[in-house]
């Protein structure tokens, strides 16, 4: 089930106390790539390759995903963000860009608020932020951050049952169907029975309170540096300028047009436009 990429090599970097599974190529500015919930760094598998023609592209499994170690603790944002941060430290790159879907959007909000010398842009794609002025309603409204974050239930329901919770989950949230490969399913529902990887992915819901305590605090001192905001016109790309507003000074973006929540998916040929042009604009 190991998933490549043809032109990039995956390495287990040493970062944090853990072993961060990173998948390297390209030359040029390095960019790194943050993926969601349920899936890995194959989210980008379309993109890398785009990016890679101009940029040094690094894209990771997060804590508790893929093939990256999975520890009894650690999911609170910052110290994803750590452990992100690290791996790019690791491989050289003293400043670079991050882009982070989904869950990996609210690890690049804290790795730029906490890595302000090394950050120089930001990309985040269709997710609400925790310390957004509307994260609880948002947050109370949607069904699986409640599920997910309950203590051992989702585990004990989901077991055995991957691939049909992941294919379910991600359905529900791509509105242009045929664009999406169903084999990915299984690539992430592979990912998601491997020991540990399960719980995991729900440990990163359950540090939510924590996640936007911190997140209060990156407001009081807003982001300088260019960031960007994309998110499918049938879920949060309307949201995604004027939320991350509240977190920076120059935000530019807005919503991708007949696309739901999974944008790397449905749209990657837009979405690495707008990264390429993002990260090359004076």
């Amino acid at each position: 089930m190991i998933a490549t990429l043809k032109g990039f090599a995956q390495q287990l970097v040493p970062v944090n106390g853990i072993r961060i599974n990173a998948v390297v190529g390209g030359s040029g500015p390095p960019i790194l790539l943050l993926h969601g919930w349920p899936e890995t760094w194959w989210e980008w598998h379309q993109i890398m390759p785009r990016l890679a023609e101009q940029f040094s592209v690094v894209a990771i499994d997060l804590r508790g995903a893929g093939f990256s170690d999975c520890p009894l603790d650690g999911y609170d944002k910052a110290t994803m963000a750590r452990d992100a941060h690290q791996v790019m430290a690791a491989l050289g790159h003293e400043r670079y860009a991050v882009c982070g879907h989904d869950i990996g959007g609210m690890v690049a909000l804290a790795q730029a608020a906490l890595h302000r010398e090394a950050v120089t842009h930001l990309a985040v794609l269709d997710v609400p932020l925790p310390g957004w002025s509307r994260w609880e309603v948002t947050a109370a409204r949607l069904w699986h951050f409640g599920f997910h974050g309950s203590r051992d239930l989702p585990e004990r329901l989901i077991h055995g049952r991957e691939y049909d919770y992941v294919a379910a989950f991600m359905a529900e949230r791509i509105y242009d169907h045929s664009s999406f490969d169903p084999a990915n399913i299984e690539i992430y529902a592979k990912a998601m029975a491997l020991p540990g990887r399960l719980r995991g992915g729900m440990e990163w819901y359950r540090t939510f309170a924590a996640d936007h305590a911190a997140a209060l605090k990156y407001k009081q001192q807003p982001l300088e540096i260019p960031v960007l905001g994309l998110g499918g016109d049938q879920r949060f790309g309307a949201q995604m300028v004027p939320m991350l507003e509240e977190f920076a000074t120059h935000v530019t973006g807005g919503p991708i047009a007949r696309c739901s929540h999974y944008v790397a998916d449905e749209r990657p040929y837009e979405v690495a436009a707008a990264l390429i042009d993002f990260l090359k604009a004076e």
